[in-house]
């Protein structure tokens, strides 16, 4: 019987390398985000390569549609064995001094209620059979505070924290938590578009190393194959 993993936040960068990593391993891929045609497109690709691959377009700032959501995974593919959770926020950075209570919640529902929505729908079948992995990648404001990086940083560490409570509680009933933390820019997402572009237009640019979506997805899979330990930094 087929294993799957659900990618929720199929973006540009990561979260097609995830997939398409998942899908290298015999896994059915459930591509979700807001756009369909890229997801077409990528399950295109994926299904040529043998593999099975559905689509699923959603919203994931809106936890209360999540039961819905559920339902219309398991219909396609029964209970997960794995999921990806790292959609893109919209906003970007704004300086702590000048982060407003709104802003701040504005990121809360995309970063971490619908985490936890998704937790409470998938994990019970991953206890029940001793056997899941709920896998995670954010930046590396997550961990630490960085001068002018704040707004998703706050809801992100909340979430962090969740997820190291959660890897505490599961670890040992064979549930996998594993959290991977990058200080770089990812090649070919939204943030290394839009760096490229500030530079090329003498607009000031946050240094940082490049990385290649394909690495970290390797990176994440290792992770979830060797189980040691629940969080990893890149670099």
């Amino acid at each position: 019987m087929s294993r799957s993993i659900a990618v929720f936040g199929t973006g540009s960068g990561l979260g097609q390398a995830v997939a398409r990593r998942y899908a290298r391993e015999g896994y059915d891929i459930i591509l979700v985000a807001r756009r369909r045609e890229p997801l077409e497109l990528l399950a295109g690709d994926i299904t040529r390569t043998g593999a099975t691959a559905h689509v699923i377009t959603a919203d994931l700032a809106h936890a209360d549609a999540v039961p819905r959501l559920a339902e219309q995974i398991r219909a396609k593919v029964g209970h997960l064995d794995a999921f990806y959770y790292a959609p893109t926020p919209d906003g970007g950075f704004v300086p702590a001094a000048g982060l407003t209570p709104q802003q701040a919640a504005e990121f809360m529902p995309l970063t971490f209620y619908t985490l936890v929505a998704l937790v409470r729908e998938f994990l019970p079948h991953m206890l029940d059979q001793r056997d899941g992995a709920i896998l995670t990648a954010q930046g590396a404001s997550s961990t630490q505070g960085l001068p002018n990086m704040s707004g998703p940083g706050p809801a992100q560490a909340a979430q962090r924290n969740y997820l190291q409570s959660l890897h505490a509680e599961v670890a040992d009933k064979g549930v996998y938590v594993g959290m991977l933390y990058i200080g770089a820019a990812i090649e070919n997402s939204a943030f290394h578009t839009e760096m490229q572009r500030a530079e090329a237009a003498g607009e000031p640019v946050w240094k940082m190393p490049i990385v290649s979506s394909d690495h970290l997805a390797d990176l994440l899979r290792t992770m979830h194959t060797v189980r040691e330990e629940p969080e990893a930094s890149y670099p």
